[in-house]
């Protein structure tokens, strides 16, 4: 309550830097917390070069590229892509966590902004989603990945990775304080695999019946993959008549990723007020 009236007093700009100074405390907050648990900073790091290594191996043994190239080169795009979307489930449990463990009850008693708590933990997702996708990078170097277009569209392909994963990590923060606790959370990490492998990450989509394609090409993950395939300069085997966000990719990318901040943002903060009351 204090913490409302405080906000009530400021101006429209008063509110906004009271709001990303308590963001940016919290972040510290939750880049703190790893440093206290290791072994889940470890986990979240390791997870990507597995992922290279068992993807890139198991599948580019048995798998050809439609009209020759380096599957590994193929996979690599889709390997990102995966690892991006997967801030969503991560997200969800570590939100689901604190909430039923009395954190976000224990924030809300304390004079900060309301909306800092989840730009804090969306933004400390980023910071440790750098992380991630710089050591899958060097994993895919070193099985045989190459960006081949240069550093500017090497860049704005991190970029794109980067605004697609915080975009989906307000998914995450939103389900995490919908769900009941981490053990209802936990229960839907599996949801997120068929997910990422319905899409054109792993193999093309040609080969999918009609209904199935149809589905797999309007999945972001397909948008995110073929963006960052065109911007490394990768195989990218897409062909015929294909929707709109794959025929234009980044385009696709910029798009999805408004779309999901421009609901999911207002979502989570409105959801964290509530539950407050």
């Amino acid at each position: 309550m204090a913490a409302t009236q405080a906000v009530g007093g400021l101006s429209a700009l008063g509110r906004m830097r009271w709001t990303l100074a308590d963001g940016f405390t919290l972040v510290g907050r939750e880049l703190s917390r790893l440093r206290r648990e290791p072994g889940q900073l470890i986990a979240s790091l390791i997870f990507p070069a597995v992922m290279v290594v068992l993807f890139g191996y198991v599948f580019g043994s048995a798998i050809a590229v439609p009209g020759g190239g380096n599957y590994r080169e193929y996979l690599m795009p889709g390997l990102f892509a995966m690892v991006t979307f997967s801030s969503v489930m991560a997200m969800t449990m570590k939100v689901a966590t604190d909430a039923s463990k009395g954190v976000m009850d224990r924030f809300r008693s304390m004079p900060m902004a309301r909306s800092a708590v989840p730009f804090g933990q969306t933004g400390a997702d980023i910071l440790t989603g750098l992380l991630g996708l710089g050591l899958m990078a060097v994993a895919g170097l070193l099985v045989g990945w190459r960006a081949h277009r240069g550093v500017l569209p090497t860049v704005e392909a991190f970029a794109l990775l980067c605004l697609m994963r915080y975009a989906v990590s307000w998914v995450g923060c939103y389900l995490g304080l919908v769900v009941k606790d981490e053990q209802t959370a936990d229960q839907m990490v599996p949801l997120l695999l068929p997910f990422t492998m319905l899409s054109n990450s792993f193999v093309p989509t040609d080969g999918m019946p009609g209904w199935l394609r149809l589905v797999a090409d309007w999945n972001p993950v397909s948008a995110m993959t073929a963006a960052a395939r065109r911007l490394f300069g990768n195989p990218n085997v897409a062909s015929g008549d294909v929707p709109w966000p794959v025929a234009h990719p980044v385009a696709g990318v910029l798009l999805w990723s408004a779309v999901l901040l421009v609901v999911f943002v207002p979502l989570s903060i409105r959801t964290y007020r509530r539950k407050g009351r």
